[in-house]
């Protein structure tokens, strides 16, 4: 059970790919992220001694990490406490996280960010890819969509990220999308997530290996008529994945009537 001012791994991974999702701080030693370079998914490298720092809005809920959930994750914890925050730590740290046998990315790949930059006029896979990004890769990231001809040369001008484009690391590949090379390449292949990649997978390719295509296809073609503006269309479109991952967590038995859903 988890102590006074903790969470479980259980619960916290619950939380990952929500809209109340808490900022993650990973405070573990130098020493100890060489030995493991991996993180949490979302989670921030910080020093301990620095958490005070972070740039947090006071009253968000945070989650410290550290190696074994003790002396520094409950320490960084207190001290944002104090400075107002709604901080606890991580249950058993990394160990306990590793053991459950949950999602981790290696720190290396983590990309320069915060600018990730596509092809304007965003459908499925250009918004499934955007909300994937905050949700469990860096929740702060900004997206530009921009004439396809300029993606590789804007993202060079302006420090950026490509992708969904040929010259990009996350494109599309042989049977695949752009959503698939990302949950690749940051080894966030969870069940939930690969069963809302075949969604997507099916919508963008036009494959009808999944029922749930057809609506998502639809959906996604209202919200390019409804928006001009491509931002308008992503903050309107990230609700709508938010809602189909849940359904693919723990959503796909329910019914309509059915009583009892869960938190």
């Amino acid at each position: 059970m988890p102590g006074f001012t903790e969470i479980s791994p259980k619960s916290l991974m619950r939380l990952l790919g929500t809209p109340d999702a808490p900022q993650l701080l990973d405070v573990c030693l130098e020493e100890d992220f060489r030995e493991d370079p991996r993180l949490i998914p979302t989670a921030r490298r910080i020093p301990h001694g620095a958490v005070g720092q972070a740039g947090l809005e006071a009253a968000q809920r945070v989650v410290v990490v550290c190696q074994k959930g003790k002396k520094l994750s409950h320490g960084a914890a207190a001290l944002l406490r104090a400075k107002g925050a709604h901080a606890e730590a991580l249950a058993g740290g990394v160990h306990a996280w590793r053991h459950a046998g949950l999602a981790f990315f290696f720190g290396a790949r983590i990309p320069r960010g915060p600018l990730w930059v596509k092809r304007h006029r965003p459908k499925l896979d250009r918004i499934a890819c955007p909300w994937l990004i905050r949700r469990f890769i860096d929740p702060g990231a900004e997206f530009l969509f921009v004439p396809p001809a300029e993606v590789t040369e804007i993202a060079r001008r302006f420090d950026a990220i490509p992708f969904d484009v040929p010259e990009s690391l996350f494109h599309d590949g042989p049977g695949g999308c752009s959503f698939d090379a990302l949950l690749a390449h940051f080894s966030l292949e969870t069940e939930a997530l690969t069963r809302l990649a075949k969604i997507i997978r099916a919508a963008d390719l036009a494959s009808g290996d999944a029922p749930e295509a057809a609506g998502l296809a639809a959906i996604t073609v209202g919200l390019s008529r409804l928006f001009k503006d491509d931002q308008a269309q992503l903050t309107a479109g990230l609700p709508m994945y938010d809602a189909l991952y849940r359904w693919a967590r723990d959503g796909q038995s329910e019914t309509h009537g059915h009583e009892g859903r869960p938190a």
